[in-house]
């Protein structure tokens, strides 16, 4: 059998062209902001991570821009060899502080963050137990490590002790969860999930890529919006979405960050974040740090949307929790659905992005809405007004 024949049989993109309403691959044609121009025209966007609204901010840009200049456009290496910067460790150092840990490991990207700290920790005798809706790259953590992954039903308590029970005591145990979950917009049970972990004596991670400049003191994540920070014992995060670079870290004890540093084969084998990336997001992190101002804003649009999409009758998922963050799910529910409701939004101007199986079960896909601290409520309301009458014409 040749190898390639599985991709001479996925058909699956050709019939949806066939369609009209593939919907990836839109090009834009300017930058990462409340409105952009794609593909020619104007579209409201709702479907950036760039929560804070920083990759427009003159401050960010200006410090990638000297970086550039300074260092050149890559540092041809990774960290554990000639790939570590000055800069590299301002950032770990700074990011520890700011997140109350004591130490900070960068990685390239954050996905690569989720493979290198999972595969390192939990080895050939251990235990991994994740939550069923986390993120695509813990999945892949847990399969490159050499334990036993146990999944429970999402933030389903009953059901994470039910694994937690199946562990050996002879065990190590690293439970892993979203703190924003990165589709439904809802926060974990952390409070719940801590107090097993202690009964069981297990460890807890926390993907907070969606949490970090969201919710908690500060914008300072899941963990501190639990007050939890001490009871958390990693953190892992991007510089992709609220600090509007590219890369991730792991926040950890100086114990937990030095051998993962000299473990992680992701991390050891894997070039350094350009001094440009590593610049704009330690000036995205002074800008979190310093304007407090922008997380409050985000939660205030975020009520706000919420509450629109409620008047006028679209049905949206909740955060499930006394927070309100800037993901807002709409309920699609079929793939085809979902994809004509997607192009009719696109076509009246306001990108959403479109999600189906497998990141949702068939009958629960949806459209994923994402705001940012920048845009208007002229703006907002504008877009859920085309939003609200589109679904209404189902």
């Amino acid at each position: 059998m040749d190898i390639f024949e599985k991709a001479e049989r996925f058909t699956l993109v050709k019939d949806i062209q066939a369609k009209g309403i593939y919907p990836y691959f839109h090009a834009l044609q300017t930058r990462q902001d409340v409105e952009v121009v794609m593909e020619g025209k104007r579209r409201i966007m709702l479907g950036s991570n760039n929560y804070l609204g920083l990759t427009t901010c003159d401050a960010v840009i200006e410090a990638g821009i000297k970086a550039f200049e300074k260092y050149g456009s890559g540092c041809s290496g990774s960290r554990f060899l000639n790939g570590t910067l000055e800069m590299h460790l301002q950032l770990e150092d700074e990011l520890a502080k700011f997140l109350n840990k004591e130490a900070v490991v960068t990685f390239s990207t954050g996905f690569q963050s989720n493979l290198g700290i999972i595969s390192a920790i939990v080895g050939r005798n251990d235990y991994v137990i994740c939550d069923k809706e986390n993120h695509a790259s813990i999945y892949d953590g847990c399969r490159l490590s050499w334990g036993t992954m146990l999944r429970y039903d999402h933030s389903d308590m009953e059901s994470l002790e039910k694994c937690l029970k199946k562990v050996p005591e002879t065990a190590g145990c690293l439970i892993v969860t979203d703190g924003v979950f990165s589709m439904g917009g809802d926060v974990a049970k952390l409070p719940e999930i801590v107090a097993l972990a202690k009964k069981y004596g297990a460890r807890v991670m926390v993907d907070d890529a969606h949490g970090l400049g969201v919710i908690g003191e500060g914008g300072r994540g899941t963990a501190s919006h639990f007050g939890l920070e001490d009871e958390v014992d990693i953190y892992m995060g991007t510089f992709s979405k609220s600090l509007a670079s590219l890369g991730g870290y792991m926040a950890s004890s100086k114990v937990v960050a030095e051998y993962v540093r000299h473990i992680s084969r992701p991390f050891i084998f894997s070039a350094s974040i350009t001094p440009a990336s590593c610049a704009t997001a330690l000036e995205a992190l002074n800008q979190l740090r310093t304007r407090p101002e922008l997380v409050i804003r985000l939660s205030e649009l975020s009520h706000y949307v919420r509450e629109g999409f409620t008047a006028r009758g679209v049905r949206i998922r909740e955060s499930g929790a006394p927070v309100d963050t800037p993901i807002v799910p709409i309920y699609t529910y079929d793939q085809e659905n979902t994809l004509i409701t997607a192009k009719k939004l696109y076509e009246g101007g306001v990108y959403v992005n479109p999600v189906l199986p497998p990141a949702t079960p068939p009958t629960d896909c949806l459209l994923r809405t994402s705001y940012m601290a920048t845009h208007t409520e002229a703006l907002l309301d504008e877009a859920m007004d085309i939003i609200a009458s589109v679904v209404a014409e189902k």
